[in-house]
């Protein structure tokens, strides 16, 4: 029988388009590779023509869509012969650069907000072996804190303010573009630091026919132009959309939130570092930024779970609240393709979904006249 080949990770996938070199030691879990889910039933209970897909990247191997970025800066760390890795974290960020450091060898430090990272999140870190050091702020003080050690301190930051994480996240749009064999014309995404809306429409540039300028200064692959002559190259590119939490949502205000605050703790950041790349994003692409109540991104989180099977965190769930209501709205057009990722899997954050469930429990005797009774007085 013949055997496929192997999938080793998005690094070794997509090689040519990234700054890693032959000799490069890799460092991977097998991220990447996740799946563009098409929705059923939702879309029916819209009432519009709709085709609307859920990029599920909370099925990366530590259960969100850091990995991707993560493999990449934590390769280069190594690549540059770094000891140690230190990142500011909601949660997902911590559980992805401790992983990933344990894969590599090499120490991570990550610093969280006291009493405000979901407790999927917290049992990842801990068991890879992160130094977990949890600050009286929140992740804004946090990130300018990692970013006053690293000036003196020997560690490596990897957040997004590293421009490698952004290399690695771009490659979400190549995958994308595969399956559909086009650009989506919409792509939704929750917002936080802003950095993931910055890679896809790296990603989406890089793929696309016309040549444009690059997104970010940083950029350590393109020189400055979002060109690449190898891959799928298509002739669309989507419109950008941001959606932010209402307590959340410095990009709605036009300016910076000292104290966010939001159930979805993944996006709770009120001072994003890729502020500017996001407002050019949205420019670029003629997107625009919204914002979600707590009670209708919860609402979408547990509709996408009870009517797709479907299970994301609070802040995943924002990206499809946010379509919905959009696509409600004529302001997503009917016969339109929309992709909304999923940031992150439901169990990171199991507390905030037990708590909205309405599962039926039922305590019976164990016989089967009783188990029966049960199941038929619930049918």
């Amino acid at each position: 029988m013949p055997f496929r080949n192997r999938y080793t990770g998005l690094i070794d996938t997509y090689r040519d388009r990234l700054p890693v070199h032959d000799d490069t030691r890799i460092i991977s879990l097998g991220e990447g590779n996740t799946p563009l889910i098409r929705l059923h039933n939702i879309p029916d209970m819209l009432g519009k023509n709709v085709d609307i897909y859920v990029k599920y990247e909370g099925l990366n191997p530590t259960g969100s869509f850091k990995d991707r970025g993560m493999t990449m800066a934590v390769t280069k760390a190594v690549e540059a012969n770094s000891k140690a890795i230190i990142c500011a974290s909601t949660g997902n960020t911590s559980a992805a650069a401790a992983a990933y450091a344990a894969r590599a060898g090499i120490a991570a430090f990550v610093l969280i907000p006291e009493g405000k990272i979901a407790a999927g999140k917290l049992a990842q870190a801990m068991m890879h072996g992160a130094v977990i050091i949890q600050i009286k702020g929140n992740f804004d003080d946090g990130m300018r804190l990692v970013k006053e050690v690293a000036e003196t301190a020997p560690v490596t930051i990897v957040n997004s303010i590293n421009p490698y994480r952004l290399q690695g996240q771009k490659t979400a749009a190549f995958e994308i573009i595969e399956e559909l064999g086009r650009a989506p014309d919409y792509h939704c995404l929750p917002v936080g630091n802003a950095g993931n809306i910055t890679a896809h429409w790296i990603g989406y540039c890089e793929s696309s026919s016309a040549s444009v300028d690059c997104v970010t200064e940083a950029c350590t692959f393109c020189d400055g132009h979002c060109k690449y002559a190898g891959g799928p190259i298509v002739s669309n590119r989507p419109v950008m959309i941001g959606y932010q939490a209402s307590g959340s949502a410095p990009f709605m205000r036009g300016d910076m939130v000292d104290d966010p605050d939001t159930v979805a703790t993944a996006i709770r950041i009120g001072h994003p570092q890729s502020w500017n790349q996001a407002w050019k994003v949205k420019e670029e692409s003629k997107g625009w930024f919204d914002e979600c109540s707590d009670e209708l991104i919860l609402s979408a989180q547990k509709l996408l779970t009870e009517e797709e099977g479907i299970f994301c965190e609070p802040a995943s769930a924002t990206s499809l609240a946010g379509a919905m209501e959009d696509i409600k709205s004529g302001k997503i057009k009917e016969g339109s393709t929309v992709v909304c990722t999923l940031t992150g899997h439901g169990l990171k954050d199991p507390d905030t979904a037990m708590k909205q469930g309405q599962s039926t429990f039922v305590t019976v005797d164990a016989t089967l006249q009783s188990v029966e009774k049960a199941i038929l007085s619930n049918m």
